[in-house]
């Protein structure tokens, strides 16, 4: 029976997976992000990513077009900053922080896996709960 929210293996795995489209071929890929295709999203998980250059998301359900560096989880943490600086590529590297599940306004703890791929910075994050 699957869980009815992501783990964070699925999310790891998603996140493998959507670097090795984007290698492949990125404007595919992001579109396949965008719209939810591919198994790019499942429950609570989605893929998000954004110009390693200039922080521009080109990918997200919601925040395509903003700035990733802008982007501050509930709670104050610097999320897209800490992204941004910290992304390296052939690495997965995470970071916690606060933010609400797709369709709902409430806090919950996530932590979300992050590397770069090319010139993208991808991500896939997991509830705590």
């Amino acid at each position: 029976m699957t869980a009815q929210y992501g783990t964070a293996k699925e999310a790891k795995a998603m996140l493998e997976k959507a670097v090795a489209a984007v290698k492949e071929n990125k404007a595919k890929a992001l579109d396949m992000f965008n719209k939810g295709e591919g198994d790019f999203k499942d429950r609570d998980l989605y893929v998000y990513c954004a110009n390693a250059s200039d922080g521009i998301f080109t990918a997200h359900p919601t925040l395509k077009g903003k700035h990733l560096r802008e982007i501050k989880g509930k709670h104050g943490a610097p999320l897209g900053e800490t992204i941004m600086q910290n992304a390296t590529e052939g690495t997965i590297k995470e970071t916690t922080y606060w933010w609400p599940r797709p369709g709902s306004d409430k806090p919950l703890e996530k932590t979300t896996f992050y590397t770069k791929a090319g010139d993208q910075i991808c991500a896939v994050g997991y509830y705590k709960e």
